[in-house]
């Protein structure tokens, strides 16, 4: 075989951000698997690249990974892209990719932009480590259970949301992860991109108040630097104002748990730090 299937990254927002080597490749694949041919249409269009297209998302993935791989083994090129950044992240493609690298065929990556990458790369928050973990799951005992191991997590957490369903996740965060420090980017490299740092209650106040709207990467801080930033915040608060409040507290009764539970919720640092204090009264 001769052929090969081209993975296309294309523009996430700003249609200029396509690179020379994309705009080479659909022009010179035999066919284009779009995850939404209208949307793709707009990106053709704007670099004059007449090639026949045909559809490829998530309700006829089993017939049309069927049919491209049959055109590939009669030696056709064709290349898959999805509406925004790179195939088969939180979109269609891996299917078709792992058929056609089991048949044989040659897969050539055309990188593209990221939303996850774009966002944690502007996020303030550690980029050394991270876990992507696209779309949690809707169903509310699939989704608890991903949070609760989410919370244990030491890197930097990535998410992607939708509008309406972003105060829910924003909710679900609080109860399950805390009030971790997060950045929310919107919109990214469109009109009325965004970046937006602050808690996850701040953000819970904010997106009450105004709606959402657009598409959101929430970029999460880790365990780690949670731990990291609290005994930073604790060091810093060290002195006579954290012994204070833990002795006015005990004083008036309250155990070292409740003392610590109050704390870090007011000073927004993790528990243990904490009670390594209450250790020391």
């Amino acid at each position: 075989m001769n052929s090969c299937l081209y993975i296309v990254g294309t523009p996430i927002g700003n249609l200029k951000d396509i690179t020379l080597r994309a705009i080479d490749a659909l022009k010179s694949v035999d066919l284009i698997a779009c995850e939404d041919t209208r949307r793709t249409k707009i990106l053709l269009d704007r670099y004059s690249i007449k090639k026949p297209t045909t559809s490829y998302h998530k309700f006829n993935i089993k017939s049309k990974t069927k049919y491209l791989t049959g055109q590939l083994k009669l030696g056709k090129n064709i290349a898959l892209v999805s509406d925004s950044g790179m195939p088969g992240i939180s979109d269609p493609g891996q299917e078709l990719i792992q058929v056609a690298a089991q048949a044989g065929i040659k897969i050539e990556v055309v990188p593209g932009p990221s939303a996850a990458i774009s966002a944690l790369s502007v996020s303030g928050i550690g980029t050394g480590r991270f876990v992507f973990e696209g779309f949690l799951p809707t169903g509310t005992a699939d989704r608890k259970k991903r949070l609760q191991a989410l919370a244990k997590e030491g890197r930097t957490v990535i998410l992607y949301e939708a509008p309406h369903r972003l105060l829910k996740t924003l909710t679900n965060l609080y109860d399950n992860l805390g009030d971790r420090y997060i950045c929310i980017a919107r919109e990214l490299t469109k009109k009325f991109e965004e970046q937006i740092r602050g808690s996850v209650s701040e953000m819970i106040d904010k997106f009450v108040k105004v709606k959402p709207r657009g598409e959101f990467v929430i970029v999460i801080e880790g365990k780690e630097e949670l731990e990291e930033r609290g005994e930073i915040e604790v060091k810093r608060l060290r002195g006579e104002e954290v012994k204070k409040l833990m002795g006015d507290l005990i004083g008036e009764g309250v155990s070292k748990s409740r003392v610590v539970k109050i704390l870090a919720k007011r000073l927004n640092v993790p528990k243990n730090q904490l009670y390594r204090e209450t250790l020391n009264i």
